[in-house]
């Protein structure tokens, strides 16, 4: 028998449908227009629902925008894994082409940012929802980059990844100046020298 909490045939599926397309609309618009221009109303004018039903599914304004980074969160490492999968232990030919991606991606005519720095920019509270799942985004970047630069074999892979994680973040908010190409080129080319100088360098218990 069916209990009053398992729900109707087809209603937690419509009920995820909803949400989704709350959420698609609302990421469309606030990668387009930034966040703190996106207002709820106009959400749900361009979803073509009611307001209830957003407050249904998002309790507040900065659920949906935390909601927002969480999808792209998982869109960007989905990628990256796909990346990740077709190179095994080789961590240079990883590396390589893992800024290959990045830089197709931040050369795309639509490409308006890194849309967990425009947040982190837009919200200078530190507890913010969206500022938390930006920074936890960021951090993990760091940690897959030490991963790689680990296999690299170098002396000092925080260091070695803290460059790297400073090269794409930068690739991410230059994208507006760059030509087109420009990303893939310029991230290559610093990938291959910040190698270079990592293999070169001392061990920091060996420096003066």
């Amino acid at each position: 028998m069916r209990t009053e909490q398992e729900g109707r045939p087809g209603e937690n599926t419509g009920q995820a449908d909803m949400r989704e397309r709350i959420l698609e609309t609302a990421s469309d618009l606030f990668y387009r227009r930034g966040v703190r221009a996106v207002g709820v109303d106009l959400v749900v004018e361009a979803a073509g629902i009611a307001k209830t039903s957003l407050y249904r599914h998002f309790r507040t304004k900065d659920d949906l925008i935390a909601a927002f980074l969480q999808r792209e969160d998982e869109d960007f490492w989905a990628c990256w894994d796909r990346v990740a999968a077709g190179h095994g232990q080789d961590g240079e030919a990883e590396l390589e082409a893992q800024m290959a991606w990045i830089g197709e991606r931040v050369g795309r005519p639509n490409y308006r940012g890194c849309p967990q720095l425009n947040v982190a920019a837009e919200f200078p509270d530190e507890d913010h929802p969206a500022r938390i799942v930006a920074r936890t985004h960021k951090q993990q970047l760091r940690r897959r980059l030490r991963d790689i630069a680990e296999r690299l074999q170098v002396d000092e892979p925080d260091d070695l990844a803290a460059q790297l994680s400073v090269v794409v973040n930068g690739a991410f908010v230059s994208s507006p100046i760059l030509a087109a190409g420009d990303a893939t080129s310029i991230l290559l080319q610093m990938t291959r020298a910040l190698i270079v100088a990592a293999r070169k360098a001392q061990p920091r218990s060996q420096r003066p």
